[in-house]
């Protein structure tokens, strides 16, 4: 593991402005929690904390994210009620393992942390606190796996340093979003066409083609980008895994798992894969695809999406919709019809697609953690318990009542048109809104069993919300749901599902993590080029030799001793 930790150093640069703020335990004033009575509050309780009595803990999350104000009016009512309050920093110009790299070597950690696919770095430098005796001790925790899940987090001491936490529903499931991968197209692309079927791969740029073919600008005289994709850094997924999916598998990541002779399988040299990027190939060629698509940055991206001018993409709901969307609805532009769609595309017609994950999968590879640095580990487990309570779950993630959120004669939680634009607009999140995003949270039912847990997944709230672009797609689609839109087929995934928690723990101790990190190199230099290529097959060909040098063979074969281990396990 010293290697590894010796890489992760020799590629960082400056992290400094990274950890301002951290250090542990700063203000801290007593040792008697407010907190305690939190979960209390779940039998209807209510308490506050004396203003001198709350704990200021730091947390670092490997992710780009917007910092809140000082002073964010929900963060402080938080403060109030638990006793503690949390100042999240997030990644700035780095890759996780290069700010992770830089936090290990400065030897002082944040209170917590979620160092994305650089946990196990954190766990070999002896960083992490174990959750183990502190899951006794907090219902709330302990609630959000059963105990077989649990045992999916040990490490190779046989204990559990950090917890995922997303994609945990409790329970009725309520999803109304495809939160998953897909490629995207403006609901009016789709409106202009008289909503065709969409099912391949060459129908979608098609109909991307012909739209910008009949209307070359904005109303604003902006000129259309039929299509554009991402390709920096771990988001070259925007790019890279399309291939799975279109031959109708699930999202296992990194490899396809072919359940008729449970073998894995490398989507990167399959034929589905010369025929989508030789797709790719045309269209760039034919100036469909984005001139600046190989350079741009994750922020150049989102503000390309935010003007309303990209037709479409391949990406993750999660990755640019949280912001994207916010943008259109302030500026107008999800009334013209920007707001994006999924297409459930199949390479060849008649196949199922599984690009929509439903219920819950479990990323044991990353989450949130407690770091040897913190000097009061106790309050620190008792705050993410407390965040999991009913009335500090809905302060997170519905707001203030009558400032944010109203509630019906029948107990049904609503945001009114102002309501809902407010919580859109960037400078009212940073004063006053604060969900504490990388921390614990549930999706699914609220424990009134009656509203959602997050105002996403409000059925009434989804479509009250909806501009009137989207109403119109889904009712002619025949939908209620950007879930049913995808029309992805319901298959029982099996025990080994995601196998992406595997590879993202991969280090270069071993030949396959080795191979792993030099297959991703090559990719993220040759996929580029193949689709600016002007002799497709040439360049596909050269491709193949500088991958195949990678020894992929390596990474393969500890992908299947790893999936035949999940198999056995359960047998």
């Amino acid at each position: 593991m010293k290697k590894r930790i010796t890489a992760l150093l020799l590629g960082v640069v400056m992290t400094a402005s990274l950890l301002a703020g951290c250090g542990s335990g700063s203000g801290e004033t007593s040792q008697t929690s407010a907190s305690d009575e939190v979960g209390a509050e779940q039998g209807g309780e209510d308490t506050e904390a004396a203003s001198g009595d709350i704990k200021d803990f730091t947390m670092f999350v490997a992710m780009p994210g917007a910092e809140i104000n000082d002073g964010n009016e929900i963060q402080e009512i938080i403060a109030q009620k638990t006793g503690v309050r949390v100042k999240e920093t997030w990644l700035t110009g780095q890759t996780d393992a290069e700010a992770v790299g830089t936090i290990i070597a400065g030897g002082e950690y944040p209170d917590f942390i979620n160092g994305g696919e650089a946990m196990k770095s954190l766990y070999d430098a002896g960083a992490l606190v174990a959750w183990d005796d502190y899951l006794e001790k907090y219902p709330n925790l302990k609630e959000m796996y059963s105990d077989e899940e649990w045992d999916k987090f040990r490490q190779d001491d046989g204990h559990i340093y950090w917890a995922n936490v997303f994609q945990n529903t409790y329970g009725e499931d309520k999803s109304t979003t495809h939160n998953d991968e897909a490629f995207w197209v403006q609901a009016k692309v789709l409106e202009w066409a008289g909503y065709p079927e969409i099912k391949t791969l060459d129908q979608y740029f098609e109909l991307l083609d012909s739209y910008a073919e009949a209307n070359p600008t904005m109303e604003d005289g902006t000129s259309y980008i039929p299509y554009t994709m991402l390709c920096e850094d771990w988001r070259y997924f925007c790019i890279e895994n399309a291939p799975q999916f279109l031959d109708g598998y699930p999202n296992d990541g990194s490899v396809i798992v072919d359940v008729d002779n449970m073998k894995i399988v490398d989507y990167n040299t399959t034929d589905t894969a010369v025929k989508y990027f030789g797709k790719l190939n045309e269209e760039y060629n034919a100036g469909n695809i984005d001139p600046e698509f190989a350079t741009q940055t994750y922020d150049e991206y989102i503000a390309k999406l935010s003007t309303g001018r990209v037709l479409g993409m391949c990406d993750q709901w999660w990755d640019f919709a949280y912001t994207v969307n916010d943008v259109f609805k302030q500026q107008g532009l999800d009334e013209q019809g920007c707001n994006y769609v999924p297409l459930g595309l199949t390479i060849e017609e008649g196949m199922e697609n599984q690009w929509h994950s439903y219920g819950d999968t479990l990323n044991n590879s990353s989450g949130i953690a407690v770091t040897t640095s913190c000097e009061d580990i106790d309050a620190a487990f008792q705050f993410m318990n407390d965040l999991l309570s009913q009335e500090i779950h809905d302060l997170r993630f519905w707001g203030v009542e009558g400032t944010d959120y109203m509630v019906d004669d029948d107990g049904l939680y609503y945001r009114t048109e102002e309501m809902r634009v407010n919580a859109a607009d960037t400078e009212y999140k940073a004063s006053h809104l604060c969900t504490y995003s990388y921390f614990p949270q549930w999706l699914g039912t609220s424990r009134d069993g009656k509203n959602a847990m997050q105002t996403t997944q409000q059925t009434s709230e989804f479509f009250d919300s909806l501009a009137e672009p989207l109403v119109k797609c889904f009712e002619a689609y025949g939908v209620t749901s950007y879930v049913e839109m995808i029309g992805s087929a319901k298959v029982d995934v099996g025990p080994w599902y995601p196998m992406y928690s595997f590879s993202n723990s991969l280090t270069t101790e071993t030949p396959g993590g080795v191979a792993w990190t030099k297959m991703g190199e090559v990719k993220h230099e040759w996929l580029p080029k193949i689709v600016m290529a002007g002799d497709f097959q040439s360049t596909w060909s050269e491709y193949m030799d500088k991958y195949n040098a990678t020894n992929p063979q390596d990474f393969l074969s500890e992908m299947q001793a790893e999936l035949d281990r999940r198999v056995s396990a359960t047998e």
